[in-house]
């Protein structure tokens, strides 16, 4: 429709009153003209020029549509006419408040006489656009023709100091206000306290306030507003309680600021209060006021009275839709039943046909993720795509997060890479996605990747950077990352140490690990977690409960994961009362119900003390005997105590569970061949081969440098294989050597497992070892990682290659970390 009505301002001299009638007849199509020929435009028409056009451009100011101003504008260029200044400025004010900023400068800089109004509304124009250097420009470039500037040049400019925080030219345009005499105006006394307020000043605003006879309700509210944005809750609620006893109205502004400052929890029962009152003036069913209301009650936990008032206001907008929305996504651990009633209130605004904002797109995203649909995901995707925001940094964000969590990381990718503006949470989100995806090393590709674009790295970017480094246990590269944090000035931050702490401990280093977290200046919760799950895992039992102990002196509450973690250091020492007491702890004193990892650890502590019957009776008691992880537990007790019985019975259950998982299938085999019992043996080999259960093949790898080296069984693909396998077959007749000549078997170990060890398999933890002791210094201890758990055989090989070659080997694998140390290992045989 407008390029026709272009097209007949392009064909023909149109007078204004047909003009009116075609804008009418677009803007009006139901009560659209009758059909006639037009007549003739002719001399004598009584229609002025000046205010229709002034009209037609307050319409557009008004209704905030283009069209109406710009065609006023064309047939004033069309006609050559000479506008009036006051013509020329309803034009400028009009490009002013429509944002289009490139048209008023062309049309001011075209102006040949301009007064201060002309200037306002550039400034303003500017100013509420965020070009400010613009705005101050024409701010001096006013000053410098020598007009009067007046109340509304210095409040445009008074907004553009509030707004950088320029609080040393703010107060020069406020000796300049002096200077002119307009100090006393109350419309100039609201722009300085908005100013002053903005820019963190707030005594200067108060002593403004407090020193002015001018003052009305803007006054009162700009102050308001100032002492919520700094979180002043006293002095907000006591200036709420001033202005209500000087007689002033408090109007939804007012009551939407106060309701911000009751946010907080402690605070909740002034909102309650307020909320009676407006009650009583009849406000509570007010839009802005419920959405406020609502915002209140969900932050401070009450999200039953949140959906109550969101369910009385009768004509529920977008903007509340959106605020109940968010409010149900807010938590960190969404809960699953907030999530579906989120979707559910999406889709009412679907049907209502209200408009979704891209803040509403992203928070709904969360909640498919939270109820885990990726098909609805997907329509979402969809419906994105039709809103055409799909570009949006923070939609595509949420779609990365969301295909990254259902394991589709290739659409997450191109989700990544479709997204024009990349900001450093885009990049974070991509991270993440590989590293929850097991694409350690894409993550870490992608991490430089964004270093190379010379993006500066914040908290969370190094965090999940170095969470890749710590599950592929890449010290040297995690010692990279975090000389960057120290280089951004996020080292201190205590998410990074935390993710520090856990990367150095997984690489095997844990005194590095610990060192981390002593320099670490507020531990929280996950900090004392993260130390102590990293002691127990490298089996430093003691060290893990005396912080435990600290922790809780210290105040800090233990969650699940805390008391995981020292059911583990329990389990891994021997503590078996000890491990007990800390579960019925965990029960009475923080009302923490054990789930199926913690009760695995109480499995495999009564198991390690050889009393599988009540580590047995524990399960049935347990409420998870049909869960195969605690089933598993005991089968290992069973294959360390040689129970070939109960082992057979176990493996049944856990086989009965889990028929697809190779792991019991592996743990029944070892129990009938450390029995000796080949027959059951090569039985359980034909289950697995006729069921179609395949064993993982083990996998072992070094950093060495700054490269991984990866060994399979057998390998001879390195560039080193055949010094590594000369080196090996060397430090095994060395082993065999010296247990000959020792009266007393080596270690305690018999000469029977002696040969199995030397004529066992190249495995690849030997591989590895020997590669890392021939390619590191003497100095330095040789760390192996290992993606299942290590045999019997591998085992005993590490503790004799420690003995003879006086080298500290730190192994880990699938269960925990061995520590090989003259001959020992800190598992003492359990694992």
């Amino acid at each position: 429709m407008s390029i026709s009505l272009f097209h007949k301002l392009n064909t023909c001299k149109l007078t204004f009153s047909q003009l009116v009638a075609i804008i009418r007849q677009t803007h009006h199509p139901i009560h659209t003209l009758p059909q006639q020929t037009q007549p003739p435009p002719s001399s004598h028409t009584s229609l002025d020029q000046t205010t229709t056009s002034t009209k037609l451009i307050h319409s557009s100011i008004q209704t905030g549509s283009h069209l109406p101003g710009k065609l006023a504008h064309a047939h004033v260029i069309k006609l050559s006419l000479q506008p009036s200044l006051l013509l020329y400025n309803n034009l400028l004010l009009m490009y002013a408040k429509l944002g289009e900023l490139s048209y008023a400068q062309n049309l001011f800089d075209q102006m040949s006489q301009r007064n201060i109004v002309s200037y306002n509304s550039l400034i303003s124009g500017y100013s509420r656009t965020g070009f400010y250097d613009k705005a101050l420009y024409a701010f001096c470039e006013a000053r410098v023709e020598g007009l009067l500037l007046d109340e509304y040049t210095y409040s445009g400019v008074l907004g553009v100091c509030g707004c950088t925080s320029d609080v040393t030219l703010g107060k020069a345009v406020h000796g300049l206000v002096i200077v002119s005499g307009l100090d006393g105006l109350v419309f100039m006394i609201n722009s300085l306290i908005d100013m002053y307020s903005k820019c963190g000043r707030i005594g200067q605003a108060r002593l403004l306030f407090e020193t002015s006879v001018n003052v009305d309700d803007v006054s009162w509210n700009s102050l308001i507003a100032g002492y919520v944005r700094l979180r002043g809750y006293n002095e907000v609620f006591e200036l709420v309680m001033r202005m209500h006893r000087s007689s002033y109205m408090l109007s939804t502004f007012t009551l939407g600021s106060v309701l911000k400052a009751c946010c907080v929890k402690n605070l909740n029962c002034f909102g309650k209060m307020l909320h009676g009152y407006m009650v009583k003036l009849g406000l509570d069913f007010d839009v802005v006021v419920g959405t406020a209301l609502l915002d209140m009650y969900a932050k401070t936990g009450n999200l039953t009275d949140a959906i109550r008032i969101f369910k009385c206001i009768p004509c529920q907008n977008d903007v509340m839709y959106n605020a109940m929305i968010a409010r149900f996504l807010q938590m960190e651990n969404i809960c699953r039943e907030y999530a579906q009633e989120a979707l559910h209130l999406f889709c009412q605004m679907q049907r209502q046909g209200l408009k979704s904002s891209k803040f509403t797109f992203s928070s709904i995203l969360k909640a498919c993720i939270a109820v885990e649909n990726l098909e609805v995901g997907k329509q979402i995707h969809a419906q994105i795509c039709k809103n055409n925001l799909q570009s949006n940094e923070f939609i595509g964000t949420s779609l990365v997060d969301l295909y990254s969590f259902f394991g589709s990381i290739d659409d997450g990718l191109r989700c990544f890479n479709s997204t024009p503006k990349l900001d450093v949470v885009s990049w974070t989100s991509m991270v993440a996605g590989y590293v929850q995806n097991g694409q350690l090393e894409n993550a870490l590709l992608l991490f430089y990747q964004f270093l190379a674009y010379a993006r500066k790295p914040d908290e969370f970017i190094i965090s999940s950077v170095m969470g890749a480094c710590a599950e592929m246990a890449a010290a040297r590269s995690g010692e990279q990352i975090h000389g960057y944090a120290l280089k951004s000035g996020v080292a201190n931050v205590t998410i990074v140490q935390n993710s520090q702490i856990c990367m150095y401990a997984k690489s095997g280093d844990i005194d590095s690990a610990q060192l981390t977290f002593q320099e670490t200046k507020n531990p929280d919760v996950v900090s004392w977690t993260v130390m102590i799950c990293s002691y127990a895992q490298h089996g430093f039992a003691m060290e893990a409960l005396r912080l435990f102990e600290l922790m809780t002196a210290s105040g800090i509450q233990p969650n699940q994961i805390t008391f995981l973690g020292v059911l583990t250091a329990c389990s891994h020492g021997g503590l078996i009362e000890e491990g007990l007491r800390y579960l019925d702890q965990m029960k009475k004193d923080y009302g923490i119900a054990a789930n199926v990892k913690h009760s695995a650890c109480i499995v495999d502590l009564l198991g390690r003390a050889g009393r599988l019957q009540d580590a047995q009776k524990f399960i049935f008691d347990s409420g998870f005997k049909d869960d195969p992880v605690i089933w598993r537990a005991l089968l290992g007790a069973c294959r360390v105590h040689k129970d070939t019985a109960m082992g057979k019975r176990v493996a049944e259950r856990v086989i009965e569970l889990e028929p697809l998982a190779a792991a019991s299938y592996v743990l029944l085999y070892n129990i009938y061949d450390d029995a000796g019992k080949e027959k059951p043996a090569s039985e359980v080999r034909k289950l697995m081969q006729d069921r179609g259960v395949k064993k993982e093949p083990g996998i072992s790898w070094i950093e060495v440098g700054n490269k991984v080296h990866t060994f399979l069984v057998d390998d001879r693909s390195h560039a080193m294989s055949q010094l590594i396998y000369s080196r090996l077959e060397d430090m095994l007749l060395k082993i065999k050597k010296i247990s000959v000549n020792n009266e007393k078997p080596l270690l305690g170990i018999s000469e029977a497992q002696l040969s199995g060890t030397i004529g066992m398999n190249y495995h690849s933890e030997k591989l590895a070892v020997t590669f890392g002791i021939i390619s590191l210094p003497k100095s330095a201890p040789v760390r192996i990682m290992k993606n299942l758990r290590v045999c019997s055989d591998c085992h005993t090989t590490m503790k004799l290659i420690s003995k003879v070659e006086k080298r500290e080997i730190i192994l880990r694998d699938t269960i925990r970390f061995h520590h090989f140390k003259d001959g020992f290992c800190s598992c003492k045989g359990y694992w």
